[in-house]
Order: structure tokens, then sequence, then C-alpha cells
């Protein structure tokens, strides 16, 4: 028998026999919990349907493509292959959009590949920036993403670099 089966049963059995070590009505604080989470997912819905809109709207409209030409030769001169350019500019926004550009690369170019494996790396080593932004912020008193956003974009050009040039040098 397999022990991961058992994993789950067995940390909600623990988390029981705490509460009930602890005095703590475990089934009332389940359900307060459940409530609080609830109104989080209204409270946070707005927001991520204007993300996944404004998505949806890049790259439906063809501007994702039209910035993938423009910058393709910039992000060549720092490592980045043309076919990843669109992958980069997407990759912020939207993760199952990107994860959708991943396939077509993996298609395109096969996964291990200069260009596939790059695309993995990139994938595993950024983040969809604007989604997490907007359901983070959205439940602090935080409205003023200043410097959040421009240190994030930062920080993931960056990595993306370094990824492919890792990619390159192994």
């Amino acid at each position: 028998m397999e022990i991961n089966l058992y994993i789950l049963p067995v940390l909600l059995l623990a988390l029981f026999i705490y509460a009930l070590i602890k005095k703590v009505p475990a089934y009332d604080t389940f359900i307060k919990g459940a409530q609080e989470a609830l109104l989080m997912c209204f409270k946070i819905f707005p927001f991520m349907v204007a993300i996944f809109l404004a998505v949806y709207l890049f790259r439906v409209s063809g501007m994702a493509k039209l910035f993938s030409a423009a910058l393709s030769p910039v992000f060549n001169i720092i490592g980045i292959p043309k076919e990843l350019t669109e992958l980069m500019l997407i990759r912020p926004l939207s993760g199952s959009a990107s994860l959708t550009l991943l396939g077509e690369i993996f298609e395109n170019h096969g996964p291990d590949s200069y260009v596939g494996r790059c695309a993995s790396v990139i994938m595993g080593s950024s983040e969809t920036i604007f989604y997490v932004a907007a359901i983070y912020f959205s439940n602090t008193k935080i409205k003023s993403l200043r410097l959040a956003i421009p240190i994030c974009i930062l920080a993931t050009l960056f990595s993306s670099v370094v990824a492919c040039l890792l990619v390159r040098v192994m």
C-alpha cells in the first residue's frame, strides 16, 4: 500500500485531536472559516474578472503579438530567444494563458529544445504578477501598488534572463 493515501486522513485526525486537546470547537471554527472564505471570494471576484478580461483582450486584440514583435530584438540581445517574447509578456498577466503558450512552444520546438527548456524554466521561475497583486492587495488596506509592480516585473525579467543563461550553460 502507498503511504501517500494516508497523509491527508492522518493530518485531519491530528488536527481534530489537537482541537480536542486545546478545547477548540472544531466544527464551529471550520464553519466560521468557511464563511470568511466565501466572503473573501465575493470580495475579490471583481478583481479576478478584471484581470481575466484584460488578459483575454490583450491576446485576442493582437496587442500581445504586436508587443512581442517589437520587444523580441531587445529580449534577444539579453539572451531570451524571440520565440519566448510572447510568453514573457503573458506570464506576468495570466498563468493559464502562459500555460497555453508553453504548450504551443512545445508543439513547435519540442520540450527538449533550447527554447522549450527555457520556456519551462521561465514558467517555473516567475509568477503571475498582476493576478497575485490584484488578489493579495484587494484584501488589504494598501491600494497603491506604486513600487510593487515595477519591482516584480524587473525580478521576473531578471529571473528569465538568468534562466535562459543557465539553460544555455547546462
